[in-house]
């Protein structure tokens, strides 16, 4: 849609007025909104490039900063690979090799976790074609990881169920690949 203002660039904001119970909607592009007075703001705004410099600029109150010694600090950090530092990262927004992301990772963990909820793990759509193994699996490596930590808290009673619904599910997951495989 053109903008309803000078019918030559793409509308970019949609406004819409309510005056005497009458809606009156108007699609301009960003220089005739602010050539006209639809908002005004001091500066351009920000880009994604800006928000996640802004997110990574906390290295002050990094958890992770209280297990190093006093004379590491995150501008420190240099990747061993390609020799990027924390501080190139923020400037730059972009890792220099996959290294990177482990060599950080103690500094993106608790950024990720304020942009995400609290999620570290991508928790992605199960298609529904392959859904019942995957949904099968997924709850198989739930499982044992709740085995694992039952086992380190030594509740060996309720760990012995969860084992067996382990091998429940193996079962259940092995006919299905199984089936699966005489389908092809």
């Amino acid at each position: 849609m053109d903008c309803q203002e000078c019918h030559q660039r793409p509308a970019t904001l949609h406004f819409t007025q309510v005056t005497n119970g009458k809606k009156q909607e108007i699609y301009v592009c960003d220089v005739c909104a602010k050539e006209k007075g639809y908002m005004s703001y001091q500066t351009d705004g920000y880009s994604l490039h800006d928000l996640l410099t802004g997110l990574f600029n906390f290295e002050n109150t990094s958890l992770s900063n209280k297990h190093k010694p006093a004379f590491q600090t995150v501008k420190d950090l240099q990747c061993p690979k390609c020799e990027m530092t924390f501080s190139e990262f923020k400037r730059i927004g972009k890792f220099g090799c996959a290294e990177c992301y482990h060599t950080f990772a103690d500094e993106l963990d608790p950024v990720l976790r304020r942009v995400h909820s609290g999620n570290t793990a991508h928790q992605g759509k199960i298609p529904k074609r392959k859904g019942d193994t995957l949904h099968v699996k997924k709850q198989l490596e739930e499982y044992k990881a709740k085995l694992q930590t039952l086992i380190q808290d030594e509740a060996f009673e309720e760990a012995a169920l969860v084992r067996d619904k382990i091998k429940e599910l193996q079962h259940i997951c092995d006919a299905k690949d199984k089936e699966a495989g005489d389908n092809t």
